[in-house]
């Protein structure tokens, strides 16, 4: 029997972004550089305002490595842990996985289209360059062999995030193979190494209004009002990849979920109004569960597989964080090829099974910033999207609790069938 010390059960850090003043920091810069525009101002711009923003950008980049390598493994070690409980457990982290890689690699073929049939406005890329480079995109075959680098610590301090990704993973599922003692050692080292690196985000998101309206006084001193019109089409294109999770939940529903596509929508209702007012999955689960409960679904499936799916399962997390991802390379003009998708989609994928549970405003950096450093994309343009993140996250939370309810109810039906002397 597992300790109450694992890592999995270790809470994170209450982190609180001031969201409207990090909103308002941006605008404001925005409409500062818009107004220096021309008139020589940019230079104070970029003498005394860029530096500021710079540093605020370097303190939230700086804890990416270490804080995505341990929540990779945190969250595989969860994720294993949870699969020795039998076939319910397994049914239902297969489901998860299928999901979301689903999602990753549905994200990789939608949104290029949706940026070819609706392109990015023109004229901002300079604006939210930021003075930032991007990585150099490998040969296939230098990308295939990277996934195993020859020194873990080179590929860290080069930030390669495919090779460490997988060797956090691999580190999780060979450590619980050691005896339990060793077992939740390594997993309290990580969980406390996570939270360690939330509590630095979390000082760092205090300034973010003042971060922001320095990066946001460049964005506007180098792209003038053409880039209100691009957060605006940036809003739209991440949130249309969401509504597609979104839609897919109620597909589920209508094939897997016993009572049927109507009493799903109706049951998944309440928990829909509760993540659109608090932009939280873990103040969805109440509704979420007496909504199952709505729908016939047996009451140790849904205690089982909810907040499973609240701990773990983020449905809409790959799909969403690929598609910054790549908007932020068609945004700058960065050749997106099918090795640069591929890395989004493994990165994607694995990064979220250890993304902790808070608003999508406060993890944003740590969790597309491993995708976009796989592929090749500067990281420096999500602080600026960070500040209108809180309009994405919308979707991000509406579209999860819905797949959490269909996901139960699809595995509460396999379940009951899968029993031989039970009925459909």
């Amino acid at each position: 029997m597992e300790t109450g010390a694992s890592a999995a059960t270790l809470d994170a850090p209450e982190i609180r972004m001031p969201t409207w003043a990090t909103l308002g920091g941006l605008l404001a810069g925005i409409a500062l550089g818009i107004a220096l525009r021309g008139t020589g101002g940019e230079a104070f711009v970029s003498t005394f305002l860029g530096p500021v923003g710079t540093l605020w950008l370097h303190a939230l980049q700086i804890t990416i490595v270490p804080l995505v390598a341990s929540l990779v493994v945190t969250g595989m070690m969860h994720m294993a842990r949870a699969a020795r409980a039998g076939r319910m457990a397994l049914l239902t982290l297969g489901s998860f996985a299928a999901i979301l890689v689903s999602g990753a690699v549905l994200a990789a073929l939608l949104m290029p289209a949706i940026l070819t049939a609706f392109p990015v406005p023109e004229g901002t890329a300079a604006g939210f360059a930021l003075d930032a480079d991007a990585g150099a995109i490998p040969a296939l075959g230098d990308f295939i062999t990277g996934f195993i680098p020859t020194n873990i610590f080179a590929a860290a301090s080069e930030t390669a995030m495919v090779p460490i990704v997988l060797f956090a993973a691999a580190l999780a599922l060979a450590a619980m193979k050691l005896n339990q003692p060793q077992r939740e050692m390594i997993a309290l080292f990580f969980a406390s190494v996570a939270n360690a690196m939330l509590v630095m985000i979390g000082w760092v998101l205090k300034v973010a209004p003042i971060g922001v309206f320095a990066l946001g006084a460049a964005l506007g001193a180098g792209a003038g009002i053409a880039a209100v019109a691009t957060l605006g089409h940036y809003i739209l294109a991440v949130s249309s990849i969401g509504f597609v999770i979104f839609l897919s939940a109620y597909v589920l529903a209508a094939v897997r979920v016993k009572a049927g596509l109507a009493a799903f929508a109706r049951a998944v209702l309440p928990a829909q109004a509760v993540a659109l007012s608090t932009q939280s999955s873990l103040a969805s689960l109440p509704p979420m569960l007496a909504g199952a409960k709505r729908l016939g679904v047996d009451d140790d499936t849904a205690d089982f597989v909810l907040p499973m799916a609240v701990t773990v399962f983020r449905a809409t997390s790959p799909a969403m964080n690929l598609a910054v991802a790549i908007y932020v390379a068609y945004l700058l003009g960065i050749p997106v090829t099918a090795g640069t998708l591929v890395a989004g989609v493994v990165v994607a994928s694995l990064t979220t099974l250890g993304a902790p549970s808070l608003p999508g405003s406060i993890s944003f950096v740590a969790s597309i910033g491993p995708i976009a450093i796989a592929m090749g994309v500067p990281v420096a343009p999500l602080a600026v999207l960070v500040a209108v993140e809180m309009l994405p996250d919308i979707m991000r939370t509406v579209g999860n609790v819905t797949m959490n309810v269909a996901v139960t109810g699809a595995v509460d039906r396999h379940t009951v069938t899968a029993t031989p002397d039970s009925a459909d």
